[in-house]
């Protein structure tokens, strides 16, 4: 048997197409639509109605709690922002077949959109795993006593938490990603980590003194965790420790991965509505009052930023913001705005009203800012 090679033939040779057509389809309708418009921002009516809960994904889907009520109930609903569709209509099995509108709902999706990991006031008191590329509930895990008021998801993958209210049974918990490659869900099991309200001595005494209720009407008194975030490397989870009280002071405490040991915390000014880690892990954003500030990992006092804002999501891998304020100076309506955090300069402004969530992509060459009322601002720059 000759097992010589054979010589390749010095020819030309047709190659398929398909994969070239696509990309060039893409390129073209980019083009197409940038000769159409004099701005980086494009406005897309996703639903009609009013949404209480969105959040967006990084592939440009949307989770809400959808408008229509049907049969006295309200669903958690998946929305395609481009094609202004929705796509999906979460349930689970056992659900009742209506419930009172109104009901809780919060939702975390993968770093890649493939799976969301929701809680509805609707369904049994557990966290539920959905397989979006599956089209399918996969299984629930994390039961819980109090509602969670948010869920985070790394972008690495790796690690999953919730942060609970409730006063003294106020909970942080946090879960490592399953390690057996044929595991049925990403998230499975007893949490790795937990910590309580801050009622151990390594707690800084401002936080001792806090009393700890239930009820969020008395003054000054906490009431639980609330917005929590990974940092990039996975190293530090920052999570806010909410005051009740119109005038209260809330803070910012930051815990080992994934033990939660205590690292530091920072006592803010005012009601924290937002935070976002910086893509080298060293500072966080985060906005308190309406005013933006930069806080250095070790450091013992936050920057005052100059601008304002209520949201605030940091780029992926370049020092870049994307903010939103619902006030601008000498004009009745907001405004979205991104922001060179080096040189702390804003650039490509927008007006734009009653946004509640923002969101990159996941190579961050574009940003997602979507309303309560259904309608979704994509950031397009030609380049980024």
């Amino acid at each position: 048997m000759d097992t010589r090679e054979t010589a390749v033939t010095k020819q030309i040779v047709h190659a398929p197409s398909q994969g070239l057509a696509v990309r060039s389809a893409a390129i073209v309708a980019r083009g197409l639509r940038d000769l159409a418009r004099d701005s980086n921002w494009l406005v897309k009516k996703v639903f009609s109605g009013h949404s209480p809960y969105i959040v967006a994904s990084s592939t440009g889907d949307i989770c809400a709690l959808s408008p229509l009520v049907r049969q006295g109930t309200e669903r958690l609903t998946l929305y395609d922002i481009e094609r202004g569709v929705p796509t999906m209509a979460l349930s689970v099995p056992g659900e009742p077949p209506s419930c009172p509108p109104g009901l809780p709902a919060v939702v975390a999706w993968s770093p890649t959109a493939r799976y969301l990991i929701a809680a509805w006031g609707g369904w049994l008191p557990e966290l539920h795993v959905f397989d979006l590329q599956a089209k399918m509930f996969v299984g629930p895990f994390g039961d819980f006593s109090k509602f969670p008021k948010c869920l985070a998801w790394s972008d690495m993958g790796r690690h999953f938490a919730i942060a609970s209210g409730g006063g003294s049974a106020a909970r942080l918990r946090i879960w490592e990603a399953a390690q057996d490659a044929a595991a049925k869900l990403p998230f499975q099991g007893p949490a790795r980590g937990e910590v309580g309200a801050p009622e151990w001595a390594e707690w800084p005494e401002w936080l001792q003194h806090q009393s700890l209720v239930a009820d969020e009407e008395h003054e000054g008194k906490l009431s639980g965790f609330g917005r929590t975030a990974f940092s990039p490397d996975e190293g530090t989870l920052a999570s806010v420790v909410e005051i009740a009280g119109e005038w209260a002071d809330d803070s910012i405490v930051f815990l080992e991965v994934p033990t939660l040991r205590r690292q530091n915390a920072f006592q803010a000014q005012g009601h924290i509505t937002d935070l976002s880690w910086t893509t080298d892990s060293r500072q966080i954003i985060f906005c308190s009052a309406g005013q933006a500030f930069r806080l250095a990992m070790g450091s013992a006092e936050p920057e005052l930023l100059p601008f304002g804002a209520e949201l605030c999501a940091c780029h992926p891998h370049l020092p870049l913001g994307l903010c939103f304020s619902s006030w601008l100076k000498n004009s009745a309506k907001g405004r979205l705005f991104l922001v060179d955090l080096n040189r702390l300069a804003v650039f490509d402004e927008y007006a734009a009203d009653g946004v509640v969530n923002l969101r990159w992509s996941l190579d961050g060459s574009k940003a997602y800012a979507v309303t309560a009322d259904g309608l979704a601002y994509i950031y397009e720059p030609p380049l980024l």
